[in-house]
């Protein structure tokens, strides 16, 4: 049963439900699936982290750590889905930009074969900036902390796009 019925919860969201309030697409697409979303509140995503992942291959050989630049994307991926589904805008086009990060602390590596956690909740909700502290985790333990704003934007004008 989904959890949608429980108190406002939503989840688990597949990555079709993912990629609907999200533009991004392999190989930049850093959530694999929802495990809860609690509207206006908070959000736990999985981003399952593979050794096919092509920044393995540079970063670094012979030991394969996912770069820390990649885990704050995941977390501000989360907090995408979180606020376009708060918001009621899943599938509208629009788009969340990173506007800051602050107070990104690496903790631990983030290896090939884990679960990447993704825990993110607001911090301040408006229309169109919000602010968001978020967590990245691996057995529990944190890998990453980071807090950044974000803006709700609309999609460039197909006039815009080609000229």
């Amino acid at each position: 049963m989904s959890a949608e019925a429980e108190g406002g919860a939503i989840g688990p969201l597949d990555v079709q439900r993912v990629m609907a309030a999200l533009p991004h697409r392999y190989p930049m697409l850093l959530v694999d699936r929802v495990e809860t979303l609690i509207p206006n509140q908070s959000i736990a995503a999985i981003k399952a982290v593979t050794i096919n992942e092509g920044f393995f291959q540079g970063h670094f050989p012979g030991r394969p750590i996912m770069p820390g630049v990649l885990i704050v994307e995941a977390l501000a991926q989360a907090a995408g889905v979180l606020a376009v589904e708060s918001l009621g805008l899943s599938g509208s086009g629009k788009l969340v930009y990173f506007m800051a990060i602050e107070g990104a602390k690496f903790r631990a590596p983030v290896e090939p074969g884990c679960l990447l956690r993704l825990e993110v909740e607001f911090v301040q909700m408006r229309t169109r900036v919000c602010k968001f502290a978020g967590r990245a985790l691996v057995d529990g333990n944190l890998a990453c902390e980071a807090n950044f704003t974000a803006m709700i934007a609309d999609p460039p004008s197909p006039s815009a796009a080609s000229s």
